[in-house]
């Protein structure tokens, strides 16, 4: 019977063999012995074992031929030392983040499970660089810290009726129990999409508003869950306003959504090829302004005063570029004002 401590150590040496395979495309016997400070004739008995475990590793013969993992091959669990856990966990940190790779959670789904794994010396270390990091946002934008990312990424996947600590737009703080469903990155701002369990309503919550959240050991099983980019997109766009706007314009609903996106209007066809959208703003100048920002033909349904405002900018922006009127002199043009 084989000692526990040689089979350990033989594990080892196969995970250490694949991770150098792993990284170039071919290595010699002799290269691969000197790496992993074994014979030759290991590496070869290694490279067998190998095979048999399905790996599919080629070889070519003669005295500069090597060996190398074939294409497609199903990769093991990644092998990664110290130093490489810490750049792929930062890393995976900042496009969490940034929200550079869109709207999806897969750097912070693969942040998540690479930190259940880490050794606990890893994980410390790493846990030392997040309370060193910074993240300069934009000035409208919140900062949220990493580690509350992670937090409710693992309250969504464990699946467990969770108590949470919110302060609400008007800066009260309350106390909720909720079902934990989804995390929604807008490119802006994360928000947390969850069940509230009191109200019996599917809420979104603004991750960086969550002071808290403590999960209850209950399990809980989501029927009929809502899709949670759209039910953050509308909560967003259905947001209080003081004032909004009705517009039509002459695109089919698919288009006038590039356009105006789903977080900043509230959208609905009116035929085949136009749609009708309500946006709210701060005022009716703010409106008028975004309207413009557009570029697009539109026509302002209602209200009046976002109508009046709009024509007040547009003929101010035809009068500043008319040539003919800029040559007259300044005392009749002061006096048409």
């Amino acid at each position: 019977m084989r000692d526990t401590s040689e089979v350990i150590s033989t594990s080892a040496r196969l995970l250490r063999l694949v991770s150098l395979l792993s990284v170039r495309p071919s290595w010699t016997c002799g290269e691969l012995a000197d790496k992993m400070a074994v014979t030759e004739r290991t590496v070869r008995r290694d490279v067998a074992r190998l095979r048999e475990l399905g790996y599919g590793v080629e070889s070519d013969p003669g005295p500069w031929g090597g060996y190398r993992l074939r294409a497609g091959t199903r990769v093991p669990p990644l092998v990664l030392d110290d130093e490489e856990a810490l750049a792929v966990a930062v890393g995976l940190r900042e496009a969490a983040l940034s929200g550079v790779l869109g709207g999806d959670q897969a750097a912070l789904s693969a942040l998540l499970k690479l930190r259940q794994v880490l050794p606990r010396r890893i994980a410390d270390r790493l846990g030392e660089m997040d309370a060193a990091f910074v993240h300069t946002a934009r000035p409208d934008e919140p900062q949220i810290t990493p580690g509350m990312l992670l937090e409710l990424a693992a309250a969504c996947r464990r699946g467990e009726r969770s108590r949470l600590s919110y302060r609400d737009r008007e800066g009260k703080d309350t106390v909720r129990e909720v079902d934990p469903y989804r995390l929604v990155h807008t490119g802006r701002r994360w928000y947390f999409v969850a069940r509230d369990v009191t109200r019996d309503q599917w809420r979104t919550f603004r991750a960086d508003r969550i002071g808290r959240i403590q999960p209850t050991g209950r399990p809980v099983e989501l029927g009929d869950p809502p899709d949670p980019a759209l039910l953050v997109s509308q909560s967003i766009a259905a947001g209080a306003y003081p004032l909004y706007v009705t517009i039509r314009l002459p695109l089919p609903l698919e288009q006038a959504l590039r356009l105006i996106p789903a977080t900043v209007g509230t959208h609905r066809p009116e035929g085949p090829d136009a749609t009708v959208v309500d946006i709210g703003g701060p005022d009716a100048d703010g409106l008028a302004r975004y309207l413009l920002s557009l570029a697009t033909p539109l026509r302002v349904l209602s209200p009046d005063d976002v109508r009046e405002a709009l024509l007040r900018r547009t003929r101010a922006l035809f009068e500043d570029n008319d040539d003919e009127r800029q040559s007259r002199p300044l005392r009749a043009r002061t006096r048409e004002r």
